[in-house]
This record gives C-alpha cells, structure tokens and sequence, in this order.
C-alpha cells in the first residue's frame, strides 16, 4: 500500500475526534518509530510503497488512538528536554511546562560550584529528576515516588541516560522524616480537582494514572501542605523548593508556602499564560 494512502485513512478515521494536524502528528510519530522514516518523507518521496508486516503497527496504533489512548503510551516513548523517556500507563506523560520548571531549577542550580543536593517528590517517569542529574553533573539527586512500577520506569530511564538517582519508594503523605538534606526539593504532584475532570480529554482521564493527577476538591492543596511542611525539615539554609501547580490556585498555594516559612517567593506563568510554577526560599 502506498503510504499517502494510509495517512488518508488515518485521517478518515480520526478527523472527527482530533485536530487535523494532530492526526498528522500521530501519523508521522508512528511512521518515524515503527518505519525509521523522516517527516517529510512524502514530501520527497509521495509514491513511497510499505508491505503488509509495515503497514500492521501503523493500523494497530490506529485503532488505539480511535480509543483515545495517548500516542505516547502507544509508541512506549516520549521526549521531555530533547530526551525520549519510557513511558507506560503507570506514569504521568511528560508535559513540555514540566520543562519550564526544570529551565528554571537550572537557572539557579548552575550558579552553584559547590555538589548541589536535590530531591524529586512522586519523579513518575523519572523526567525532571534525570533532566537535572543530567545538566548538572555536579548534582547529587534522589527521586522519590508511591508506586514501585513507576520507580521501575524511571529506574530504566535513569540508566538509559546514563545518569545515577538513588530512588526511594515512599508515600510523600505519610513520610515525616528521611535521615538526609537537601539544597533543592521540587514536586509536581497531584494538583487537578475532581470538578475539572470534566474539562480533560478522555486520551488523560482514560489513561493517566489518577494516583498521578487528581485530588479532592476540598483538600486540593494536600500534596502541596505536606511537602512544604517536609521541606522545611529537610531543606538546607538558604535552600529552595519548586513546585508546578494547579493554574487556579497560584495564590492560594502560594500562602500555603508563606505559611510554612517559605519568603522570597516567585509565582512564574507557563508558554501558555497561565500560572504554573512557584518558588520559595528557606532562610
């Protein structure tokens, strides 16, 4: 079959559930993983034929994506700071104001000479943990999370950068104290209310992990209150903890900090204007 054929089916099939570019997205994502063609390969090449054994997983991944599943749990991979990480229905897929938060850390963190302590709480795939052990080679990091199959994950992806994160599996919530200090703690937790549920596309309601995502509407700032409140004991002098946060509550997180200690804190908008990470200081 010609390949320009089944990107036509592709968008058959899909146009009605998703933004045509986005299906053209998934189509290319699909011909550049199971194919090792270029995007523009029918740019150059329009006539370009694939057998049947190639064809397969392209028509298997689409009847996935007719499901919603996300393409990255398809394909098993997604790219976070230039990176490809593994991912599976066990972890959060990376998103790219994940990446802002990291420029961020990195923007301190590099000022620094002396080895840096750092801390990622509920790391999921691993992907801020390993970016940072990654651009800091002066960096000791850990990275901690509730479910062991996530640690499985983000231990893979650690080795497969090349980088060494000691993991420590551990419910956040209902840990008071680890024998060790930091200089940097951040988290992005749990942060979406059950009543915004209804505003999220089946491909993460469907998928995602919900330990990963949801909290209750009338506790939203649970993760944030007791990773504050662990970080004033295990945070260094003069040490800062990061956050990524739920859009809505920019201020009430932010005095969720104040109320723990934090000063000098920098409530920070995403590429898409809408308040996404927040930073405060342990004097």
């Amino acid at each position: 079959m010609l390949l320009k054929e089944i990107k036509h089916i592709f968008h058959v099939e899909l146009d009605s559930a998703y933004p045509k570019e986005e299906v053209d997205s998934f189509f290319y994502l699909m011909v550049e993983h199971y194919l090792g063609l270029e995007r523009f390969v029918l740019a150059l090449e329009p006539n370009t034929i694939v057998t049947k054994e190639e064809e397969q997983p392209l028509f298997e991944g689409l009847s996935q994506l007719k499901l919603h599943r996300p393409v990255q749990y398809i394909l098993g991979v997604a790219h976070f700071m230039d990176m490809e990480f593994k991912v599976d229905e066990n972890v959060l897929i990376p998103r790219p104001e994940t990446e802002e938060l990291v420029r961020w850390i990195l923007e301190q963190a590099k000022e620094h000479r002396e080895v840096l302590k750092i801390l990622d709480i509920g790391t999921g795939s691993g992907c801020i943990a390993i970016a940072l052990a990654k651009n800091l080679p002066n960096a000791k990091v850990y990275a901690l999370d509730i479910s062991s199959e996530s640690l499985l994950v983000a231990e893979e992806n650690a080795a497969k950068h090349g980088v060494s994160i000691e993991f420590i599996e551990t419910d956040i919530l209902q840990t008071e104290k680890l024998q060790l200090q930091f200089d940097i703690i951040v988290s992005n937790p749990p942060y979406v209310r059950e009543l915004e549920k209804k505003q999220m596309s089946a491909n993460v309601t469907d998928h995602e992990p919900d330990q990963a995502l949801f909290v209750p509407d009338d506790n939203a700032l649970l993760f944030y209150r007791k990773i504050s409140e662990f970080a004033t004991l295990h945070l260094n002098k003069g040490g800062s903890l990061y956050f990524e946060i739920n859009q809505y509550l920019g201020k009430e997180t932010m005095l969720c900090m104040e109320n723990f200690g934090f000063s000098e804190l920098q409530l920070r908008k995403d590429m898409f204007g809408n308040d996404r990470m927040l930073k405060g200081k342990l004097v």
